[in-house]
């Protein structure tokens, strides 16, 4: 089997992201490939209500993880002390994988694809200067001014998301 590839999707709040890798897993998907995706959220996430069941097993029975199957949908829920990366975590979780999207993990050493939306701010997250500069697979923007040391493709650019997934497929780190 195929080792599992791996590459984030960054930008400031609001800029894309989510909608940016949904649009790749579906090309990815389209050609053959078994995409998973995870999300770093920066708020602890609203995953079950209080006084539910699993919400119950979690907190009152003290489970360090609840599983729950439901039609069409199994989620786990699993307490933890401290954060991990997005390697470990699709390490964990994504076994047979070709690609994993992580949406988030800015400061993670893998590559990186920037969405850059003047809506959302002025500035991109990309630096020149930063040590991880190399690590940007591409910046796609609505800035038709916008000019990096990294491939830069523009929404209006025909055919960019099919050129974004060769990129991304190429450089995504490849996990061992």
């Amino acid at each position: 089997m195929a080792a599992t590839r791996i590459l984030s999707i960054i930008g400031r709040k609001n800029a894309g992201k989510t909608t940016l890798a949904v649009a790749l897993a579906d090309e990815f998907a389209r050609k053959g490939r078994r995409v998973m995706m995870m999300k770093h959220a920066a708020n602890t996430v609203d995953l079950d209500r209080g006084g539910s069941d699993s919400a119950r097993h979690l907190n009152e029975g003290k489970a360090e993880r609840v599983l729950v199957e439901s039609p069409g949908v199994r989620t786990i829920i699993e307490r933890r002390s401290e954060e991990a990366g997005p390697e470990e975590l699709a390490r964990r979780y994504f076994d047979g994988a070709d690609i994993a999207l992580a949406e988030g993990f800015s400061s993670a050493p893998i590559p990186k694809i920037e969405v850059f939306r003047r809506a959302a701010s002025d500035t991109p997250l990309y630096q020149p200067t930063l040590p991880g500069a190399a690590l940007w697979v591409a910046i796609v923007t609505d800035d038709d001014r916008f000019e990096a040391n990294c491939p830069v493709l523009r929404f209006r650019d025909t055919m960019w998301l099919q050129l974004l997934a060769n990129m991304a497929w190429e450089r995504a780190k490849v996990l061992e």
